[in-house]
């Protein structure tokens, strides 16, 4: 019988991703998700595009546009979630710990292997838990679809300006 030792326990290696931070556990309607950390292009897509996030101009709505990348937030249901971007119209608190907050909008990267998840099961639980706005970007395929409250989802080709329910707008 082969001996478990660390290098080779299941159990040992993933608490290893986890305390060094290269894992994330996602809760979602009490189904656990692990993930990889984003790569390199994840991490160049999310601050191109939070670099365009600004108000609309000319709308009314006091929206401070606020916008944070892969924060824990507690949804409704008790789901446990990192959105790679989630927008606010109010300023986010400075806490340590998970923020109990429902985003006006999120915007998810599609990362390779979690297309089916990205597509299929994060929009139309978004919209669930309140999110206004899902905005999911395809960057290999350089496409991003727009799920809203009411409304068919809505594929553009890249450098699609999104025009948020919040007041907000950013640029894909």
């Amino acid at each position: 019988m082969a001996q478990i030792t660390p290098a080779t326990d299941p159990g040992y290696l993933l608490e290893k991703l986890v305390r060094e931070q290269r894992i994330k556990l996602e809760i979602t309607g009490g189904v656990p998700t692990w993930r990889l950390l984003p790569s390199v292009r994840h991490q160049k897509v999310i601050d191109r595009i939070r670099a365009t996030i600004v108000p609309v101009a000319g709308r009314a709505e006091a929206c401070g546009c606020y916008h944070l990348a892969d924060v824990s937030l507690i949804f409704p249901d008790g789901s446990y979630r990192r959105p790679d971007i989630a927008i606010f119209c109010i300023e986010p608190p400075d806490i340590d710990e998970a923020w109990e907050c429902v985003p006006e909008a999120v915007i998810e990267i599609v990362s390779p292997g979690y297309t089916e998840k990205d597509l299929s099961i994060n929009p139309p639980w978004y919209l669930s838990q309140g999110v206004k706005d899902v905005l999911i970007v395809e960057p290999r395929e350089r496409w991003v679809r727009h799920f809203s409250h009411g409304r068919s989802p809505v594929t553009h080709p890249w450098h699609y300006t999104a025009e948020l329910h919040c007041g907000c707008q950013v640029t894909i």
